[in-house]
């Protein structure tokens, strides 16, 4: 899981039998293995032989013996690790670990209290900031988890930087040993606020306290035992995840395009407002012949009748506004097809997009973070 001071300075090192390797087989598809002589991985693309991926580096493709597919063989880091691990607990994922690591301010030699250990997930990334001379105490309630992780830290190589120990540190705090020699705590618990004052005992000055609490209440009441207990530079934050999915497809893109003509919505707007302008001139001429009428003979022209002069009038304008929209759509309809004949013809190309994936590894939690200062 950690490179020796051998490997740092030969990373690329080879699978041996007893190795753990994590097999890619795709997005988000991962899968933990140790190395046997002996042994198979079977999966949907085939079967891979753990005697072919013996002396071969870290990172090779691996060729399943039927059917042609193949899976990444991956050296174990505490990211992957994450992906792949037995979940025992809920756990903390990489946007939130990579917070308390940094915030916590560790660095090589450093020593960290962790309450509670779960299923060891921040453990190992908190053993690779502090080693190779740091140290790591982790504590569990739970008889049987923390047995277990022992076993994981021990079988991952990490067995002289990680101590667990079963305790329960909400009731009892951490051992009186731990007073004055932690440079950063870790919590991870119902009730965090009752570690607090114990928590304070053990951090040195100028150390970092953190805990993650699902609950908004469980914060403000961890804030308000930090303030009482000389925790100064209080802060809580919120670490949300947006993964975006990238990919290939086939897309008709209109860019490069001139601007398209009248749509079939818009040719019938057209065609009604001609309509109702051809309707008003309509009623326009039929209240004039009214009005004409409404005068007498005295108003009516010389050789006429008022109404036969009003609806000559009547007539000629309705004919004439039928001819305007008449013109007024063979116009737009030649425009149209003008316009259409112009442009090119977009053939389908394969473009990069991306799209927010709907779920994601997280879950809603705050992380509080506060500075021990000397009274």
């Amino acid at each position: 899981m950690l490179h020796t001071p051998e490997s740092a300075a030969q990373p690329v090192r080879s699978i041996a039998e007893g190795d753990l390797v994590v097999v890619y087989e795709g997005y988000d598809n991962m899968k933990a293995v140790r190395v046997a002589a002996n042994g198979n991985y079977n999966n949907k693309y085939g079967t891979f032989p753990h005697k072919d991926w013996l002396g071969r580096p870290y990172g090779s493709k691996a060729v399943a013996k039927k059917g042609g597919g193949w899976v990444l063989l991956l050296a174990p880091t505490p990211e992957l690790w994450t992906a792949v691990l037995r979940h025992r607990t809920q756990i903390l994922y990489v946007a939130d670990i990579s917070m308390v690591v940094a915030r916590l301010e560790l660095r090589p030699g450093a020593v960290v209290l962790e309450s509670g250990t779960g299923s060891g997930s921040l453990t190992h990334s908190l053993a690779r900031a502090v080693a190779p001379t740091g140290h790591v105490w982790t504590f569990e309630f739970h008889e049987q988890r923390a047995q277990m992780a022992a076993k994981e830290f021990e079988e991952n190589g990490l067995g002289g930087l990680v101590t667990v120990t079963q305790r329960d540190i909400e009731e009892g705090g951490f051992p009186e040993e731990m007073h004055g020699r932690a440079d950063g705590v870790f919590l991870d618990l119902p009730k965090p606020y009752k570690v607090v004052p114990s928590a304070a005992r053990c951090i040195r000055a100028d150390g970092m306290f953190c805990a993650f609490s699902p609950c908004i209440e469980q914060v403000h009441r961890t804030c308000e035992a930090l303030n009482a207990n000389g925790f100064r530079d209080i802060r809580t934050m919120e670490i949300l995840v947006r993964q975006h999915e990238v990919s290939r497809q086939m897309l008709i893109t209109d860019l490069d395009a001139p601007p398209a003509g009248p749509t079939k919505k818009q040719q019938r707007q057209a065609q009604s407002a001609a309509a109702r302008a051809a309707k008003r001139q309509k009623i326009a001429g039929g209240e004039a012949a009214a009005a004409a009428a409404a005068e007498g003979p005295e108003a009516a022209p010389a050789g006429g009748s008022p109404e036969g002069t009003a609806g000559a009038g009547d007539s000629q304008q309705q004919e004439q506004g039928e001819q305007q929209g008449e013109q007024q759509r063979a116009a737009a309809q030649q425009a149209q097809q003008e316009q259409q004949a112009q442009q090119p013809v977009q053939q389908p190309q394969r473009q990069v997009v991306h799209k927010p994936v709907p779920f994601g590894r997280g879950h809603t939690g705050y992380l509080t973070f506060a500075r021990r200062v000397a009274a």
